[in-house]
Formats: structure tokens, C-alpha cells, sequence
């Protein structure tokens, strides 16, 4: 499978998966086992293949420095790689986002910014539930889990 494909077929999966989290997850609480089990799985699973199959450990040094990072992702396999890594991450930023403001008690609908930016700049969308977090609970340390 080509590294666009994979791609493209892990863009439409994510895109799936972060309406999943927008829309049915207030009524289906349980939804995050399948975005967890199945989703963030198989973007693990595509990830650690790309990883094992293209990257000899050698190539771990580049991470060392800007240009060895740089020299990385000229390669599409690499970026599709990356790609990967921040898809999951992401994603499971955005379901840890729902279930800590489900125990803080904090709106569904209040979230959809916040789950918005994580799907689209990461950190950015997580900061911005921090500051949502702090509004509603007056305290920047909540309980986290």
C-alpha cells in the first residue's frame, strides 16, 4: 500500500472517528472503547509497521537535531509516519478532553472548540480546554483522571 493511500485512508478514518466525538459520543458514553480499540489501535498498529518496515535504527540519531529531522520527512513514507503519530495522539487527546470534562462537569457543547483545535492543531485545542477547565472549576491542577 502506497503512502498516499495510507494517507488518505487514515484522513477519512480520523475525520470519522473526530465526528464520532463530536456528535454521537454525549450519547453513546462508551463510544471511547471503539475509538480506542479500534481507531487509535489501528493507527498504532499502521505506525509501528511503517516504523519497523522503513526506519533502521540508525536513523534515530537524526531526531537528535533540526536538520536530521528535516532530512527525516523529505521522505513520503516518514511524513505518512508522523502523519500517524499526531492522528493518534490527537485523537486521544480530544477523548481525554470529553471524559475529564465529564468528571468536572463541563457541557458537551462547550467542548466542541476545544475538540475542534485538537483535531486540527493539537496542543493548541488541549490549551484552550485547560483554560475552559480553570473557568469552570477555579482550579488549573483538577483532578486529571
Amino acid at each position: 500500500m502506497s503512502p498516499d493511500l495510507i494517507f488518505q485512508l487514515a484522513n477519512t478514518i480520523a475525520f470519522v472517528a473526530w465526528l464520532i466525538l463530536f456528535i454521537v459520543s454525549p450519547f453513546w458514553p462508551s463510544v471511547d472503547k471503539l475509538l480506542i480499540g479500534i481507531v487509535i489501535t489501528l493507527f498504532i498498529i499502521i505506525y509501528s509497521w511503517l516504523l519497523a518496515q522503513n526506519f533502521p535504527l540508525s536513523d534515530m540519531q537524526k531526531f537528535s537535531t533540526l536538520d536530521g529531522v528535516m532530512e527525516l520527512f523529505t521522505n513520503k513514507i516518514a511524513v505518512t509516519t508522523a502523519w500517524l503519530h499526531f492522528l493518534a495522539f490527537d485523537l486521544m487527546a480530544g477523548i481525554w478532553i470529553k471524559k475529564n470534562a465529564q468528571k468536572h462537569g463541563i457541557h458537551h457543547w462547550v467542548l466542541l472548540p476545544c475538540l475542534f483545535f485538537t483535531f486540527m492543531i493539537g496542543p493548541f485545542g488541549l490549551l484552550i480546554y485547560l483554560v475552559v477547565r480553570f473557568i469552570y472549576t477555579r482550579q488549573y491542577f483538577a483532578d486529571n483522571y
